[in-house]
């Protein structure tokens, strides 16, 4: 199981169990100030258990709940604005036997200060026991409201990927003016994984053919890979779409994760605008921005681009429909133009959990003996050059160490990547 700002994931029915859920679900009612909490969850079988055992002991503890049912991700997020808390039943894009739990304070995840009130016992005071209510949501006519209508009616490709973007990524699109073909609506009928980053995508692909753009979710709707000129892009391009789009909007104060393309970095400054780094992770993103008053960010690692303004979390649905209003624009082709001089290679190499800070600790030294720079906001990233890094750091929803890198030079890249992966190999035999 892994307990992170990111959520409570594990393998349902082996490490995650009912027991957990009762257990965190208790001790997240003592963040609830409001008493009123929203739900909804992901098309995972498991899903609808979860979520009755989440709602009856929140409810025990007199917390009232409004009920989204199969909902995206960010459609929690934005109800939760309204109502003061929210818990969401995703595990997002890890397999389908998992399943987890994240949980959401005054419209934002829980940071690390709260996290530990979600993992450790709360003994809560008994109070009158909650009630639960079927809600519906106005997400979409608010995301329009953002985006506008477009004029051209582009062509698009949207893949569910079977999860709960369906009934809002395609209609969203076609309220602002596209034209929508929908593949992978169901999750038992899908013809990939869950996690659209990871996976090749050959349907997507070749529906795209001959038109405008494609775009493929995770289950529970907040990532989201684009599929361009019948090539997928990395899940940084989205990200700088949503940028450049909201340069186009005047926004000029960004955060972005530490492990997001320069090439984003480079773009904002080049168009006036600034940039803080946080560590990586959607609720280390948001908690900088809201820091900082920053307009606009997200995590190049999950496609993630994040608006405050509409939302406190990765924004997949939103985004594309901040990218369908670009298309054919100069803003599209110049920031595609940019980014494609850069590769970004992510890999990971499984590593026992209870060796990562020892192993992290190793790299480090070695690192500083390699590189000019090195940061260590989040496990240790070191700087080569202008346009070439290389970051190694525990993984927040899996047990594994995550290797990232970038450079302008492929093949430099790919020698980066697999360098270090055999230096963090090499670090956990010798002190295992």
């Amino acid at each position: 199981m892994k307990k992170t700002i990111s959520g409570i994931r594990g393998i349902f029915g082996d490490d995650l169990t009912l027991k957990d859920v009762l257990e965190f679900c208790n001790n997240f009612s003592s963040l609830i100030k409001s008493k009123k909490c929203v739900i909804g969850k992901d098309t995972r079988p498991s899903g609808p258990m979860i979520k009755d055992t989440a709602s009856a002991v929140l409810m025990k503890n007199g917390i009232d709940i409004f009920n989204l049912e199969t909902v995206p991700t960010p459609v929690v997020f934005r109800e939760a604005r309204n109502y003061g808390a929210g818990l969401v039943i995703s595990s997002s894009h890890n397999p389908l036997e998992w399943n987890g739990m994240k949980f959401i304070i005054d419209g934002r995840g829980v940071n690390e200060q709260e996290l530990p009130q979600i993992i450790q016992h709360q003994e809560i005071l008994k109070t009158k026991v909650g009630i639960e209510k079927e809600i519906s949501t106005s997400y979409i006519e608010d995301a329009k409201k953002i985006i506008g209508n477009l004029e051209n009616k582009p062509e698009i490709v949207v893949d569910i990927g079977g999860g709960a973007a369906k009934g809002f990524a395609p209609e969203l699109l076609r309220e602002i003016g596209c034209s929508v073909i929908v593949i992978n609506e169901n999750i038992s009928a899908c013809s990939r994984g869950p996690d659209p980053t990871s996976d090749n995508l050959l349907e997507l692909i070749s529906t795209t053919n001959k038109k405008d753009i494609g775009f493929a979710f995770d289950l529970d709707g907040d990532r989201l890979v684009v599929v361009n000129d019948g090539k997928k892009q990395t899940p940084d391009v989205t990200l700088g779409l949503g940028v450049a789009k909201s340069l186009e909007l005047g926004h000029k104060k960004f955060v972005l994760s530490i492990d997001t393309s320069v090439s984003v970095e480079k773009f904002i400054k080049e168009k006036g605008g600034t940039v803080q780094r946080s560590k990586v992770g959607e609720a280390n993103v948001i908690d900088l921005m809201l820091k900082n008053n920053a307009q606009a960010g997200g995590e190049g690692s999950s496609g993630g681009f994040i608006l405050p303004e509409f939302n406190y979390c990765r924004e997949g649905i939103l985004t594309s429909g901040l990218i369908a209003s670009m298309l054919g624009s100069a803003e599209f082709n110049e920031i595609l133009n940019y980014m494609e001089n850069y590769k970004q290679i992510r890999d990971k190499t499984k590593i026992n959990s209870n060796f990562h800070d020892k192993v992290i600790e190793e790299i480090k030294s070695k690192f500083s003996k390699d590189y000019s720079e090195i940061i260590t906001l989040d496990g240790i990233k070191g700087i080569i050059d202008e346009d070439s890094w290389v970051l190694i750091r525990k993984s927040n929803t899996e047990d594994i160490i995550r290797v990232s890198a970038e450079s302008t030079n492929e093949e430099k890249c790919k020698d980066i990547v697999k360098n270090t992966i055999k230096m963090v190999n090499q670090s956990y035999e010798k002190i295992r």
